[in-house]
């Protein structure tokens, strides 16, 4: 049955590095071995593409952007409808893809694809309204505008944990902003990013004006493709979501080319939980937020912050919660928390645990799971870790569902336990008193750049930019006005009368 879905969605065996539109090139890399978290099974190899190839596949985006640039937005638009299209039909079989490749429960995996959808309607609708301003000119007989136009190739570098929305935030929204769109995947999940790009291929197809390099894929290593790529002068524009050791290296290398980066990076997310919280709706957010995807989402909350009115009772809740959680075989029914991707996120687990252990720690879970789940995964139970916040550990980001539980007595204090980490991405807080709720939004509450109030810190709808401040990077993806760092803003001024006034009262007779 999965061979089955890796042949519906074009994929075999032996899987080429680089794709350059529907053409899969001939790449001489070191192999890639495409394996599943489910049970450590081999799905395929991939031969990974170099330098050579990342500098064909911008050469053939550069070429192609002369002539999408042209192309009436809401035409580009098509294109997006199209490539949505397609995804409605394949979404089982994607969502089947991620699964294996990811180790998500079917349902998340479904909600993945179901988020590309949903941002390719985003943007289809978006290729109306790419508005500028009209501004009052101090100058008689002037009249000022803005425009936005296209910028140019866009290199996108995502990471495993999102294998396919976080290329469709950022492909849907150049595509119809006049943009190529060349992109590295994770090295952990390269099939996905193959079935992917030969979809929007294969839509890209139906329309005559749609030109051949308008898509590429490279996949490989950082130093073989990542660099290459962030280094060359053709793309002016880097959108990296990963870690932010990897979004620092791509911003460097950027930055010293006067490139623009587009950075998501790591999370760090903390949830405050005020004696006024509706405890069993807060209990179902935590445990979503905390376990769900074996904690490695971006936005997993890793720091609850209870008032010490109810942090008891949070803490048992949570254990038996915990302790009742199905683990396993994502693809099995009512499976809640799969595999984590690799040995080494289990060793990341284990540096972290034993950190707040030496620190005096309270630890619940947090075990490896052999019997009972496939012979080849790396299964956990989540950790509950009690904790002070000012413990070093707490302040670094495990890919992993481990959740430090600390206390606090007011809420001020709270807000500066919550705000005292390097990273801003996701925060939230559970509370019945909308003073509360409201200093928490404020400018004196909340760092991140996503604040939520009764909803845990994962869960984004594409609606609203996605992104976070400090070491989390400060670049927005997805919704809102995040199209705007995939184009290039002109200002104008036209002059309509026979003078020649110049501003701020300038005189200059000649």
């Amino acid at each position: 049955m999965e061979r089955d879905v890796l042949s519906r969605l074009g994929i075999t065996d032996a899987v080429s590095g680089c794709w350059i539109g529907a053409d899969a090139r001939l790449t001489s890399g070191k192999p890639i071995t495409a394996r599943s978290p489910i049970d450590g099974r081999t799905l395929a190899t991939i031969t990974s593409a170099g330098a050579g190839d990342v500098s064909a596949a911008v050469d053939a985006a550069q070429e192609a952007f002369l002539k999408w640039r042209l192309v009436p937005a809401p035409r580009r638009g098509e294109l997006v409808r199209l490539i949505a299209r397609r995804l409605r039909e394949q979404k089982e079989d994607l969502a089947a893809l991620v699964t294996l490749e990811s180790g998500k429960i079917a349902s998340e995996a479904l909600g993945e694809v179901q988020e590309m959808i949903d941002v390719a309607d985003f943007a289809v609708g978006l290729s109306r309204q790419l508005y500028g301003l009209t501004i009052a000119s101090e100058r008689s007989g002037h009249r000022m505008m803005e425009q936005w136009h296209p910028l140019g190739p866009v290199g996108v570098i995502t990471a495993f944990n999102f294998p396919v929305a976080v290329w469709a935030w950022n492909t849907m929204l150049a595509l119809v902003c006049g943009d190529p769109v060349i992109w590295k995947p994770s090295e952990k999940t390269p099939l996905c990013a193959v079935a992917c790009h030969r979809i929007a291929c294969s839509a890209a197809a139906e329309m005559a004006d749609a030109p051949s390099g308008l898509l590429s894929l490279v996949i490989g290593d950082a130093g073989d493709v990542g660099q290459p790529l962030a280094a060359n002068n053709q793309v002016p524009l880097i959108s990296a979501t990963g870690s932010t050791h990897m979004g620092r290296a791509v911003a460097e290398v950027a930055a010293r080319r006067l490139g623009r980066s587009l950075l998501e990076l790591g999370g760090n997310n903390g949830l405050v939980l005020a004696p006024s919280a509706d405890l069993d709706l807060a209990t179902r957010a935590i445990v979503f937020a905390a376990a769900g995807t074996a904690g490695q989402r971006c936005t997993t909350l890793r720091r609850l912050i209870a008032h010490r009115d109810v942090r008891d009772e949070i803490v048992r809740r949570l254990q038996r919660v915990y302790a009742n959680i199905k683990i396993g075989d994502p693809r099995e029914a009512g499976v809640l928390i799969g595999p984590l991707i690799d040995e080494a996120a289990w060793q990341g687990m284990t540096r972290a645990l034993a950190a707040a252990r030496t620190a005096g720690a309270v630890i619940h879970g947090g075990e490896r799971i052999i019997n009972g789940v496939p012979a080849g995964g790396v299964y956990v139970r989540p950790a509950i870790v009690e904790i002070r916040p000012d413990v070093p550990i707490v302040r670094e980001e495990t890919f992993a569902p481990i959740l430090y539980v600390m206390s606090y007595d007011t809420l001020p204090e709270a807000i500066a336990i919550h705000n005292d980490v390097p990273q801003g991405l996701a925060s939230a807080i559970f509370t019945n008193d909308l003073r509360e709720a409201e200093e928490f939004l404020s400018a004196a509450g909340s760092d991140c750049g996503i604040a939520n109030v009764n909803i845990g810190t994962s869960g984004a709808e594409i609606g609203g930019e996605f992104g976070g401040e400090k070491q989390t990077g400060g670049g927005r993806e997805s919704g809102s006005d995040a199209w705007k760092a995939y184009m290039r803003r002109v200002t104008n001024t036209i002059n309509y009368s026979k003078d020649l006034p110049l501003a701020q009262g300038v005189s200059f007779d000649v």
